[in-house]
């Protein structure tokens, strides 16, 4: 029998930000701000903080110390090299009371996104809504999208064990795995993408009919991604966005730029994407397949307008009541 189990199920997005402090002045400070700014900490050593930053890791973004690695100037060189790896992460710089503005270094005066007083975090809180949580996603509808895509995971593999995490926001753009699949999402709210990714070894041990499912048949695997991603998107269509479309307003188009040698993806936006992952384990526990789902609202973004189609209008758009004028 399958079963689907949250981790931690909240409709309220989270995210993961690197914590780049030493000591433990400060450390009660952070952990507190972070479990009520909807902050989900992580520390990693000095010596792995570059191989950390190259990695396939989700994160919003990173609270720098000044006097990381031991001094200003280590903490300068922190900067730059989060600059040269993940420009696209937001960095909040922590200031220590000698703390100068004249200090940075010209080439990094623009680099952090704020630089508050560990005895006022209401800089921070203010730069953290800016920068990592600057769109609003409507609790129905991240709710929705976690309901629809674990119904049809538990559906599509009955005997696989389905759980899956607090939905995250980040800012990154480098892809998870080596398959993915895209698909449009046009609406009067909303104008985007929807992407699943998967690492291709994991996804082809999950069943796929008339494949060998030995992973020698990688067409398998891209015609499973394929017919999830469908099912997840008609079940969206249905529920959030029915026979509302596109103002004509709208119809512009932004070019989309994958670099393969870095796993880099961009929608030409610098705003947050909303992230969902799915973890299915066969019950015998021999096997696991992580689903990483992504949203990008890269074109247009009007929350305001959202709102859940009811059973009514669900129904009778599935019964080929409506039609287009």
């Amino acid at each position: 029998m399958n079963a689907v189990t949250p981790l931690v199920h909240s409709d309220k997005p989270v995210s993961k930000v690197l914590v780049l402090h030493e000591g433990r002045k400060h450390a009660a400070a952070i952990k507190a701000f972070c479990a009520a700014n909807d902050l989900v900490p992580h520390k990693v050593r000095s010596d792995a903080l570059l191989p950390f930053l190259a990695a396939n890791i989700d994160l919003g973004g990173i609270l720098l110390a000044d006097d990381y690695g031991g001094s200003p100037s280590a903490a300068w060189r922190t900067a730059r090299a989060i600059r040269t790896l993940r420009p696209e992460l937001p960095i909040f710089l922590r200031r220590g009371p000698d703390f100068r503005v004249d200090d940075v270094p010209a080439d990094l005066r623009h680099a952090f996104c704020a630089i508050y007083a560990a005895d006022d975090m209401g800089v921070l809180r203010q730069a953290v809504s800016d920068y990592i949580f600057s769109l609003v996603y409507p609790n129905a509808l991240v709710r929705g999208i976690s309901e629809i895509s674990e119904a049809i995971l538990a559906e599509r593999f009955s005997d696989w064990h389905v759980r899956w995490d607090t939905p995250f926001v980040v800012h990154d753009r480098v892809i998870f795995g080596e398959v993915l699949s895209l698909i449009q999402l046009e609406s009067a709210w909303c104008r985007g993408y929807m992407m699943l990714q998967a690492e291709e070894a994991a996804l082809l041990s999950l069943p796929v009919e008339g494949a060998s499912n030995d992973g020698s048949d990688f067409r398998g695997g891209n015609s499973l991604l394929s017919e999830l991603t469908n099912l997840i998107w008609g079940s969206f269509k249905n529920r959030f966005i029915g026979t509302a479309v596109a103002s004509p307003a709208h119809q512009v188009q932004v070019p989309l730029i994958v670099n393969l040698d870095h796993r880099y993806m961009s929608f030409g936006t610098r705003d947050p994407q909303l992230c969902f992952r799915y973890t299915l384990t066969r019950a015998d526990g021999e096997r696991r397949v992580t689903l990483l789902q992504r949203f990008v609202f890269n074109i247009n973004w009007l929350p305001e307008q959202f709102r859940e189609l009811t059973q009514a209008e669900i129904g009778t758009a599935d019964a080929g009541a409506l039609e287009l004028f």
